[in-house]
């Protein structure tokens, strides 16, 4: 059995600029690393620490794995000076991942906020590839400005998809931007989905979070269809630090990705 205390070697085997603060790292585990849509891995630098991400790759392809990652502090300004061939470490996969089974037959309406659309790419990932599992899937995506659309390549080639429609939009405006201005949750407004059947998923910033919630709340969404990616604190992966908790609940174990209903209650859980 696998220590999970251990990091299993990985090569860089590519770098992706995303914008001018994040990239994405395309790793090749020393053997295949099988997860679920929403399950994270701690990825480090040998000698120099570790930090939980992720990954924004798709969950059937566990030979390879893709980590977005926003430059924001040691270990994220260590990892963007990687190039290819270097190797770093990973453990994992923990946490439990989307509740996939709970979105059967149902909408899925997916928001994100900069590079929060990063841990809901492998939930994308997911949704085109079991498409015929649910009714529909609903795009909604906000970011400061457009230097900072997270995945903006991608972005067209997801509203083309069957059974799928994408939307962004920037905070303020900006010069040559004619798409939609102001914040995510003004994505919300006139939604075309059940409120009542419908689930969401959403990842952001927890300022982000509270206000989606909030927001959602509002247009009648009930508590257990709403799941929020609380990706904060996490340092040993296994519940033992106990460093992220909320409430009763340890988000390295429980979540990361947890159910409003659940949390609704607890003082400060979105701060």
């Amino acid at each position: 059995m696998d220590n999970a205390f251990v990091p299993m070697p990985a090569v860089v085997e590519d770098v992706i600029t995303e914008t001018p603060t994040i990239k994405t790292f395309v790793l090749s585990p020393e053997r295949p690393i099988s997860f679920r849509a929403g399950q994270f891995m701690q990825l480090g630098i040998p000698g120099l620490g570790e930090a939980p991400f992720t990954p924004s790759s798709s969950p059937f392809v566990p030979e390879r794995m893709e980590i977005t990652i926003l430059r924001t502090g040691s270990v994220t300004n260590a990892l963007h000076t990687l190039a290819p061939g270097a190797v770093v470490g990973l453990r994992g996969p923990f946490g439990r991942g989307y509740p996939v089974d709970h979105f059967e037959g149902r909408e899925v309406l997916v928001v994100g906020g900069g590079v929060g659309l990063a841990p809901l790419r492998a939930l994308l990932f997911w949704l085109f590839h079991e498409i015929d599992r649910v009714k529909r899937v609903s795009i909604k995506y906000g970011s400061r400005e457009p230097a900072e659309l997270c995945f903006r390549r991608l972005h067209e080639e997801w509203g083309r998809l069957p059974k799928v429609d994408f939307t962004c939009t920037i905070d303020r405006p900006a010069p040559g931007w004619d798409g939609r201005v102001g914040l995510v949750t003004t994505l919300l407004d006139g939604l075309d989905v059940d409120v009542k059947e419908a689930v969401v998923v959403s990842c952001g910033p927890e300022v982000m979070l509270k206000f989606v919630t909030l927001k959602l709340c509002d247009l009648g969404f009930p508590p257990e269809h709403i799941f929020l990616s609380m990706n904060r604190n996490m340092s040993c992966g296994m519940g033992l630090c106990g460093r992220c908790n909320v409430g009763p609940f340890y988000l390295c174990k429980d979540g990361p990705d947890m159910c409003y209903a659940d949390i609704k209650d607890i003082p400060y859980a979105l701060g």
